[in-house]
């Protein structure tokens, strides 16, 4: 058929814009995908020690520059990124690239937000710093000679390391921006126990300690005699130093105070730290009003336990109970590390109840012990990803201090949140998603991460895993937990909550052992809102899953769910929102 020549127009140019429009899109994706490929390799040279945690070796010599020049420029760089980003058009791009484009944007404009209160200002606190560095060895492996001269190398450089950390911390001096000094008093002991006599008895000898058999016998010596004078001439020096100043000088500083509001413009930080954790505009009022209300409810459910299991007393003796009669704990650390072990055996059969087999990670998890020098002052557990290259399997890490403090009947609770389906799934799931830009698979939003893995501690029971009435109180007192933390929280740092306040009003309301609770009252002040992303973070995702249940009806797969959440990556919640809301949608068409 004969088109009129009207129609033959409009077809060359409907033509020419499909040609148009096809070009400008490829132009915007590889824009978009060169800023993410050089923006991702800027991160790690400039941050060698979270290379090293991703399983990049190319830079295990190094260690941060943290200089005020190289904070600067990194911090220059990182404008100039969103910038560069601007430029690019959201709208030529395809559906999963505009929401690369949009948690990036998201996280380029958090961390300039966060600039002008100059967080590195305060580079140590209870919870780990340069006092703690030999830690990095768990992330380290020892198969070749090559590895130990990295080792090496990057010991040369620790002394200006630490001096650089010392100049920071003597600038927040400066500055009147310091911790509280009640909290960073437990810094003295993880100081000292660096302050050895010989290399030999320092931690960061271990790796010399024993060879593998890739290291021929006649290098071990020059090896050892190298490690003996760096250990000797540059680490136990620095640590020296280090004790000095801290002791004289960075701990009278410290403020007396525990809210960082308390700190010169510390109103604005909180605000900004609650909108970053959250990923929300909830103001701490807010946040304080939604912990009040979670604590109420999850205390009616604790009270019909406590009917269930015969307990005749109220439900403050049965916290007491919970937490004292010998019943519940181990005796020894390594019958407590032999029962978390057991526990995640039992998990990971169960994972096939509430995940589509197809889409299951394939990356290990184990099971490892905190280290001993900063056991005592951090939380009960915690989560160690695995290696990008597979080469390192995640790790949940479990604190066996005082096993008299570790219940047996929060043990399932815990291991659901910090191996599967919580955070290791997560993570594992994440580093396996297809097509995307390195940043997504490693991202970690505070309110999506610890939203799904609080979340994930009520997957247990439709795992079949809390058929002991104590093990699904030990969910409520993790549940409790996280609620206590929005009350806590904002109490501390938005209304003058004192840290003896904080204690009681978790201990009136929380059977975790007083232990526990005074590190987790301790974390909130030195982590200002980062504790509110968990519970914030659970509620929306249980949310997105009861509007879908409610939507699709007897057509809504839990399993399928499931996908779409991990699948979304760690996002804002309000992107994770616009998925799961097209998902249903899709799900009805």
């Amino acid at each position: 058929m004969r088109l009129p020549v009207f129609a033959l127009l409009f077809a060359a140019l409907a033509a020419t814009t499909s040609v148009a429009a096809e070009t400008s899109s490829a132009e915007a994706t590889k824009s978009l995908n060169d800023l993410f490929a050089s923006e991702w390799e800027r991160g790690l040279k400039n941050d060698p020690l979270g290379a090293t945690y991703l399983g990049d070796q190319r830079f295990n010599t190094r260690l941060p520059d943290l200089s005020p020049e190289a904070i600067e420029a990194d911090n220059q760089a990182t404008r100039d990124a969103l910038k560069r980003l601007k430029t690019i058009k959201r709208e030529a791009l395809n559906p999963r690239d505009q929401i690369n484009y949009d948690v990036f944007a998201w996280q380029l404009e958090q961390s300039i937000a966060g600039q002008p209160f100059h967080p590195e200002r305060t580079p140590i606190n209870q919870r780990g710093g340069i006092q703690t560095f030999d830690e990095v060895l768990e992330l380290l492996r020892f198969d070749t000679r090559q590895d130990y001269l990295d080792w090496l190398a990057r010991l040369r450089g620790f002394g200006d390391y630490m001096d650089q950390t010392v100049a920071l911390m003597q600038a927040g001096i400066d500055a009147g921006q310091t911790p509280p000094r009640v909290v960073m008093q437990r810094v003295t002991a993880q100081i000292e126990s660096q302050l050895v006599k010989t290399p030999e008895e320092s931690r960061f000898w271990k790796p010399f300690a024993n060879f593998p058999d890739a290291v021929p016998a006649d290098q071990r010596k020059q090896l050892t005699d190298d490690a003996r004078q760096v250990i000797a001439d540059v680490v136990l020096p620095a640590y020296q130093r280090f004790g000095m100043f801290f002791s004289e000088k960075y701990l009278p500083a410290c403020r007396e105070e525990v809210a960082v509001s308390s700190l010169p413009n510390g109103e604005a930080l909180y605000a900004q730290r609650a909108a970053y954790y959250t990923t929300t505009s909830l103001t701490p009022d807010e946040i304080h009003q939604i912990g009040l209300k979670e604590v109420a409810r999850i205390r009616a459910e604790m009270e019909a336990v406590r009917v269930e299991v015969g307990f005749e007393g109220d439900l403050a003796a049965f916290f007491t109970y919970l937490r004292s009669d010998p019943k519940f704990f181990y005796p020894t650390p390594d019958a407590l590390l032999t029962a978390y072990r057991d526990v995640s055996k039992r998990m990971d059969p169960e994972l096939v109840k509430v995940f589509n087999v197809s889409t299951m990670p394939r990356l290990p998890y184990g099971v490892r012990a905190i280290p001993e020098a900063s056991a005592p002052d951090t939380t009960t557990a915690y989560y160690q990803g695995g290696a990008l290259d597979g080469t390192r399997p995640g790790y949940y890490y479990v604190n066996l201090y005082k096993p008299e403090t570790r219940p047996k009947w929060e043990m399932m609770a815990l291991s659901l949140h910090e191996a599967v389906p919580g955070h290791h799934y997560q993570f594992a799931y994440a580093l396996e998603l297809p097509e995307q830009p390195m940043f997504r698979k490693v991202a970690y939003v505070v309110a999506y991460g610890e939203g799904w893995a609080l979340y994930a501690e009520r997957l247990g029971y439709e795992m079949g895993l809390y058929e002991d009435p104590y093990d699904r109180f030990g969910q409520l007192t993790y549940d409790m937990w996280r609620a206590v933390r929005l009350v806590v929280d904002t109490g501390i740092h938005a209304k003058g909550w004192s840290r003896q306040k904080a204690i009681d009003y978790f201990m009136a309301n929380a059977a975790k052992t007083e232990n526990d609770v005074v590190n987790e009252v301790d974390r909130y002040i030195v982590w200002p809102g980062q504790a509110l992303g968990y519970k914030i973070g659970q509620l929306k995702i249980s949310e997105l899953r009861e509007r879908a249940s409610k939507a699709l009806g007897e057509d809504f797969n839990l399993k399928d769910f499931h996908d779409v959440v991990l699948g979304t990556g760690s996002v804002p919640l309000s992107v994770l929102e616009t998925q799961v809301d097209a998902w249903i949608a899709k799900q009805k068409r």
